[in-house]
């Protein structure tokens, strides 16, 4: 165990740097998301309708697995200026998670917005705001609001679901953790070292989100 602490630790950054970039990519993801489903537009709405039920309805691996494996089959796509990308196993893995927490998101955040009073935005357009300023000013941050506890616990779980990335020979935490256990048998030691480093970054993780949501929550 104590061999493997340094060396598991080398993943901790990839880690981090995969659930980093799938949040960043998917939080963009969900917020459009959520807005064509209540602006109800005739072809983005169903777009994305169809997309968030989709993710949310097959296994996070299957998706993995169809994009890193499946996508590569294509001549089309190892013609095309997307081969570089996609013939990547850390960016499949990032597309394949930013589109699964997206689409989880995407749910959070409709239920949030729409649960945002509706008095508060005739106020606004009462007061001669515009659409996008009244989005900018109460719709998106009262929203947000309510979203975070949700999207909180959505986090924490594309944290764990970056262990999956290394079904796809990426050496994040638990990646390099099969390594070492295809070359020294010990399963349970090398595991659970591996499992405190998720432990610890969650730990992290909760602390900041829970400070997060005391702030903008102090007027209850």
């Amino acid at each position: 165990m104590w061999e493997a602490i340094p060396r598991i630790a080398a993943g901790v950054p990839v880690t981090l740097l995969l659930a980093a970039a799938a949040i960043a990519f998917g939080f963009v993801i969900a917020i459009c998301s959520a807005l064509s489903i209540l602006t109800k537009r005739p072809i983005l709405g169903p777009i994305a309708k169809s997309y968030i039920y989709l993710f949310r309805s097959t296994p996070l691996l299957v998706q993995l697995f169809l994009i890193y494996f499946g996508l590569g089959q294509s001549t089309l796509i190892r013609e095309s200026f997307l081969w570089p990308v996609l013939q990547s196993p850390m960016w499949c893995s990032i597309i394949a998670l930013a589109l699964n927490t997206g689409a989880f998101s995407g749910e959070i955040f409709r239920g949030a917005l729409a649960a945002v009073p509706v008095g508060q935005m005739e106020a606004a357009k009462a007061g001669g705001m515009s659409w996008w300023l009244s989005f900018r000013r109460i719709l998106f941050p009262v929203g947000m609001r309510i979203a975070l506890p949700s999207y909180g616990n959505e986090l924490v779980m594309m944290i764990k679901a970056t262990a999956l990335a290394s079904t796809v020979t990426v050496l994040e935490i638990t990646g390099i953790a099969h390594k070492m256990i295809s070359a020294t048998y010990r399963t349970i030691e090398i595991f659970i070292v591996a499992g405190a480093y998720y432990l610890a970054i969650n730990f992290v993780l909760t602390r900041i989100l829970k400070t997060i949501e005391d702030r903008v929550s102090k007027h209850q």
